[in-house]
């Protein structure tokens, strides 16, 4: 059973232990029924070929009261602060021990969490497009899963349950995050001179899979789409900067990419926060090739990003995390 595999875990165990030490949850969640199970994972672009696999799970889920209790309490527990910067639920990873059923718990806490993220969306005007596509990221993540591991599930369910908790929103080819300037990126943007700093709020750009080229034009879109949104549907936080924390802005790209390149492109919008000095090859490699611990000697070279990354782990170097901003109310570099 589920939760005889969670208790054998001691970390998991004790997340058990704090999150049953709750009262006792009032929010009702509801497990749609097998019918309404595939047409809302068609709805969250879940791929058609797992379709059959989840709602068969469904079936295992719901015979098993203790991991049913379970669900209403993650359920609970995601909704209470729903919208709240940085109050949302964090989901661990379920272990290998734990199977099928528990690769897969998440995304059902998810689904059984859509009629209170689909009320916050409304209660805030968002648009059903907005919605929709941004929901959509947890078959994103469900096609991540199979990319790695052959098989549906969520690698990082704690990213999915910043989409389903209004925090992250996808706004054409990008998608941007409610956050607040860290102390190091915050520290960069006050002495710039603008009026922000540490701890206040900054949109926290993304930049999804599996949605075609990350083009300047695609980008200008997206940030015009972003300074509307969250000057309509959240007039109440007031939001001058653009953060972004990701290995596209690792400067030694540079070395392989043309000046022109999409990449390069992109890396010109933001200035620099800080540098990193911890190297993480297997961010780029994972992004790139779908598995963060494919050996440097057998990465492809099909693409000039893939020979970028492959050739410069080859010759001995290492990838950092770029760390940028820039003032969201002018105009971005073109």
């Amino acid at each position: 059973m589920l939760l005889e595999a969670l208790r054998a875990d001691a970390r998991l165990a004790e997340w058990l232990r704090d999150l049953e030490s709750e009262a006792e949850p009032r929010t009702e969640a509801v497990l749609p029924d097998a019918d309404e199970l595939a047409d809302i994972l068609l709805d969250l672009s879940v791929a058609h070929e797992h379709v059959n696999e989840l709602v068969a799970l469904r079936s295992r889920l719901a015979a098993d009261p203790e991991a049913m209790t379970l669900l209403t309490r993650c359920v609970a527990r995601f909704v209470r602060d729903m919208g709240e910067i940085g109050k949302g639920w964090e989901p661990p990873a379920f272990p290998a021990s734990t199977g099928s059923l528990g690769r897969c718990f998440h995304l059902y806490v998810f689904v059984a969490a859509l009629p209170y993220v689909r009320a916050y969306h409304r209660g805030r005007g968002i648009p059903d497009d907005v919605s929709r596509r941004t929901l959509a990221d947890l078959g994103r993540q469900v096609a991540v899963h199979r990319r790695r591991l052959g098989t549906p599930g969520l690698l990082f369910p704690w990213w999915i349950a910043l989409h389903f908790h209004g925090e992250v929103f996808q706004l054409g080819r990008l998608q941007f995050q409610r956050a607040r300037l860290g102390r190091r990126t915050g520290r960069a943007v006050a002495a710039a001179g603008l009026g922000s700093g540490p701890g206040d709020p900054c949109l926290s750009v993304h930049i999804a899979d599996f949605r075609g080229p990350l083009s300047p034009a695609a980008c200008e879109r997206s940030l015009a789409l972003a300074r509307e949104f969250f000057a309509r549907h959240y007039p109440d936080e007031r939001y001058e900067v653009a953060e972004c924390h990701s290995w596209l802005l690792d400067p030694q790209l540079g070395r392989y990419l043309p000046a022109d390149s999409n990449i390069m492109r992109f890396q010109e919008r933001f200035r620099v926060a800080y540098q990193e000095t911890t190297p993480d090859d297997g961010v780029p490699v994972g992004f790139v090739f779908g598995d963060p611990e494919l050996p440097a000697g057998d990465l492809p070279g099909r693409s000039a990003v893939e020979r970028a990354v492959g050739d410069h782990l080859r010759g001995g170097g290492h990838w950092y995390v770029g760390h940028g901003w820039f003032a969201l109310q002018t105009p971005s570099n073109e």
